[in-house]
């Protein structure tokens, strides 16, 4: 809570500013897209190793907003609510000093926390100034330079199913944990069958939550992990359409598994679209 109070507004050479002025237009093009960011992928986005230090980016953020808000007297929205924690879904108890009682917003029961923070997303969301805002600190658009990629993708074609990508889902289905699920979850099912007339490569049920997951093995090139990204956005809608059909709760999660590094230049679109993505998964 202290760093938002004493954090500086984004104009001066102070590395924490310097990457605010990063970071501002990444919120922003977050805040058109209407998606969320978690700590880590901001920080990976801004090639910073600490997540924790985004603190005082953040509040950077948050203190040059306020200020803005008081001059064109205006209420501007708390842009960096975007940012969650991946455990909880919320933002830091920081966030508190921008948009509520500043001194009891850590003190909330999370429930509380999330219907607060929710209020301001809706706010944020709605806002139509932010690309004025980001003129008047003279910084561009955080644009994804991913024509070419993004064509190829449009035009792959999958082919015959490797052995290696058979290996990993097998791989995948037998550790739950390896995307966050518990241990004591059941095997994942493999080809799981969808209304849409997709199927899912592997598929987990923990308690009340769906999980549907890609894999692509280190044989796939980037046109096919494109590709990859923009089945999960498919498969989340669907999975979520369809808990809804049959009169369930929405909580659904698509995951794009990787047993290579996500490629760096393709960190802005994941970001973008919200996908959940673990790399590095390497089947026994």
């Amino acid at each position: 809570m202290e760093t938002a109070k004493v954090a500086l507004p984004i104009s001066g050479d102070k590395l924490y500013q310097q990457r605010a002025r990063t970071a501002l237009p990444i919120l922003v093009r977050q805040a058109h897209a209407n998606t969320l960011i978690f700590y880590s992928d901001l920080a990976l986005e801004l090639k910073m190793s600490n997540p924790r230090n985004l603190n005082y980016v953040l509040g950077s953020i948050g203190q040059t907003l306020k200020d803005l808000s008081k001059e064109w007297q205006k209420e501007i929205p708390p842009i960096q609510c975007l940012v969650i924690n991946k455990n909880t879904g919320l933002p830091g108890k920081g966030v508190g000093w921008f948009i509520t009682d500043k001194e009891n917003f850590g003190k909330l029961p999370n429930k509380q926390k999330r219907r607060l923070v929710e209020a301001e997303l809706q706010k944020i969301f709605a806002y139509q100034n932010w690309q004025d805002i980001l003129k008047v600190f003279s910084l561009k658009r955080a644009t994804i330079s991913l024509k070419d990629p993004l064509q190829k993708a449009t035009h792959f074609q999958a082919g015959v199913e490797s052995e290696h990508h058979k290996k990993l889902k097998n791989y995948v289905a037998n550790h739950p944990d390896i995307v966050l699920l518990h241990k004591s979850t059941p095997k994942g099912q493999i080809e799981y069958p969808l209304p849409s007339g997709d199927s899912l490569d592997v598929f987990f049920v923990y308690k009340d939550i769906w999980v549907g997951i890609e894999v692509k093995s280190h044989i796939s090139i980037e046109a096919d992990i494109i590709r990859g990204i923009f089945q999960c956005v498919k498969y989340q809608a669907v999975l979520e359409a369809y808990q809804a059909s049959q009169q369930l709760p929405q909580k659904a999660r698509a995951i794009l598994v990787l047993e290579n590094s996500f490629p760096d230049r393709l960190i802005p679109l994941k970001n973008m679209l919200g996908v959940e993505i673990f790399d590095n998964v390497k089947s026994e």
